[in-house]
């Protein structure tokens, strides 16, 4: 897709987290640390699916997406919010247009992963005799195929429709950033267009997923309550904990921060919800999927077994 530009303004200027002196260092060494347990964390999550054939599952194999697209976004933003404690931190119209477009895309396809990780939990739970062949590899191929096909389809709409905004003299972006509502603002041409696309993507993003959600967890707890063993119960919500986590942290901020008629209206607010959905979720995904995870203690220790050994 080429990035075309038909405003006055070629590059912006991105004002970051804060603008308050004392705070930029200490918050630096906060967000680089975040930063690093974020690709620390998603990646060795990855390279541990990997290298552990009994990990190879329907559940690890969403897992494995969920922290792919962690690590990739986590990549898109954050070092880019770095730059703006050190410095002015100058974006071209093009690296903008960029960001927003895979910010965009690796968000949708997080809303549908944990969809799917929803769908999957409900199958072993409600149906575990069928579960093999329902959760089959073609099946969990072509769910993860639709959620990076939404995210594309996504991510293109919202970026085709950006570029056709002209962009007069203003070009201070008020976020860490290039995301929708800042953008908005700053367009000397009508935005109606812009927020009623914003508004149709991201209520489909989040409303399909929210009801799919909603009917697979209340029938999860209905097969739950079922269970006569208490160490069953206790099993099956424990599977179900960590998803649930993720879905209220990831959906919950997202929601808040863009799920509304007029997206441009509260841009402090909207910087603050979106810390915890583009940085504090990846980096918090890994550990709360493996702290509590027998599974991935078992195939972190082998591995680190057989490094040592070989």
């Amino acid at each position: 897709m080429t990035i075309r530009n038909d405003s006055s303004v070629t590059e912006f200027m991105l004002l970051g987290l804060t603008q308050q002196p004392d705070l930029q260092l200490p918050l630096f060494f906060l967000f680089f640390g975040i930063y690093v347990m974020a690709v620390v964390g998603n990646l060795g999550l990855i390279v541990l699916i990997i290298l552990n054939p009994h990990l190879h599952t329907p559940m690890y194999y969403f897992l494995f997406n969920l922290s792919f697209v962690d690590l990739c976004y986590s990549c898109v933003i954050i070092p880019r919010l770095l730059i703006s404690f050190m410095k002015q931190n100058i974006i071209s119209y093009a690296e903008c247009m960029t960001q927003l477009f895979f910010f965009s895309f690796f968000v949708i396809d997080e809303c549908y992963i944990l969809t799917c990780m929803a769908y999957d939990r409900y199958v072993a739970i409600c149906k575990p005799l069928l579960y093999k062949v329902i959760m089959s590899p073609q099946i969990c191929l072509v769910l993860t195929a639709c959620a990076y096909v939404m995210g594309f389809v996504g991510a293109t709409a919202h970026v085709v429709c950006m570029m056709r905004l002209i962009f007069c003299d203003n070009n201070i972006i008020n976020h860490y950033m290039c995301d929708i509502p800042p953008l908005l603002q700053l367009s000397c041409t009508s935005t109606y267009i812009n927020e009623l696309v914003a508004f149709i993507v991201v209520g489909i993003s989040i409303a399909v997923p929210s009801l799919t959600l909603f009917v697979s967890y209340s029938q999860i707890l209905c097969s739950i309550l079922h269970i006569r063993s208490s160490r069953a119960r206790s099993k099956a919500f424990s599977t179900c904990s960590s998803h649930i986590i993720t879905v209220c942290l990831f959906f919950g901020s997202a929601a808040f921060t863009y799920f509304k008629p007029f997206p441009g209206e509260s841009l402090a607010q909207n910087k603050v919800s979106t810390v915890f959905y583009t940085i504090v979720g990846p980096m918090m995904n890994p550990f709360i999927y493996s702290l509590r995870n027998k599974d991935v203690h078992v195939a972190l220790s082998k591995t680190l077994k057989r490094n040592i050994l070989y």
